[in-house]
């Protein structure tokens, strides 16, 4: 198989932006279960069978679309399932862009995140590279996503990764930090 070519844009590029070089994901193409295969966010270090499910919402807040996010997770120690509700509108400044809102007690949690690069392989697996913001929990950080169970190929990860550390900073010094996420 040949390397694709995998195209990632800087987070921040204001919405008006009209590019051919980074386009927008699709509700289409966000819909589903994510796996989340490479991090940079240490919460995933102590835990394994990271997934993420988008649903686009019936709901439209202030014009902006919105996402059901579904966060499933495992301790490495437990197979008890750990779960995190949100809900993610469409940012109104950002590219590709979404505020997360946590849902019960953890609406007071918010949070901003980009989907930076995504596409789709030769054979259908399709990948996704999120850049998120800062918050008063967690550092800015990067995930790698794929629909695939099984990851992706190895040599997709080391080209993404080799991408991400070609770019400014932040990227730059996040993909320093990508680690594998555990999975059974």
């Amino acid at each position: 198989m040949t390397t694709p070519i995998l195209k990632i844009r800087p987070p921040g590029i204001k919405p008006s932006t009209s590019t051919d070089d980074y386009p927008k994901p699709t509700f289409e193409f966000m819909t589903g279960t994510w796996h989340v295969t490479h991090s940079t966010l240490p919460m995933w270090k102590s835990n394994r069978n990271v997934t993420i499910s988008y649903k686009p919402l019936d709901s439209i807040v202030n014009g902006a679309a919105q996402l059901e996010d579904i966060v499933k997770y495992q301790p490495l120690n437990s197979d008890k399932v750990k779960t995190i509700l949100g809900v993610d509108t469409y940012s109104a400044t950002a590219f590709a862009g979404w505020d997360w809102r946590g849902k019960g007690w953890m609406k007071i949690i918010t949070s901003h995140w980009e989907m930076i690069g995504h596409g789709e392989l030769e054979g259908g697996a399709q990948w996704a590279v999120t850049y998120f913001a800062k918050t008063m929990f967690t550092p800015a950080g990067i995930d790698i996503y794929t629909k695939s169970k099984e990851g992706l190929p190895a040599g997709v990860i080391d080209a993404l990764k080799h991408t991400l550390r070609a770019m400014d900073e932040p990227l730059k010094a996040l993909a320093a930090d990508i680690f594998e996420v555990k999975s059974d």
